[in-house]
């Protein structure tokens, strides 16, 4: 089975190389620019996983997954936050709400990888 991986980023470079990386892996992608996109997209697209940038227009990642936490009855991806803010309070806001892992940005292409397919193997 294919896992579906919902790219959240505001950066077109980013979410464009995170895409080619996992299409390369064998995944299926979406993309979502903003947080309100975002939400749309795991209604759609059910996702197994979700890159979620923290920074974004509309609705911030930190919304973005408390919303989706917040309703036991809407689809429930696998999330890792993605920011080049890290602050240890705001690793901890993310995973308190509900987050599975934080990345920091920059990150390491093969990384990323590694983490989503642990997180992936785990779930």
């Amino acid at each position: 089975m294919t896992h579906k991986i919902l790219i959240v980023d505001d950066e077109p470079n980013i979410v464009m190389s995170i895409e080619f990386l996992l299409k390369k892996e064998g995944f299926s992608t979406e993309t979502a620019g903003d947080g309100e996109a975002a939400l749309e997209k795991v209604r759609s697209f059910a996702p197994d996983l979700m890159l979620l940038d923290v920074m974004m227009p509309k609705k911030s990642g930190f919304e973005v997954c408390e919303i989706i936490r917040a309703d036991p009855s809407q689809h429930q991806p696998r999330i890792i936050m993605l920011t080049a803010k890290g602050r240890e309070t705001e690793q901890a806001k993310g995973l308190a709400l509900g987050a599975d892992a934080y990345m920091l940005k920059p990150f390491s292409t093969k990384e990323l990888v590694v983490k989503i397919k642990e997180i992936l193997a785990a779930g």
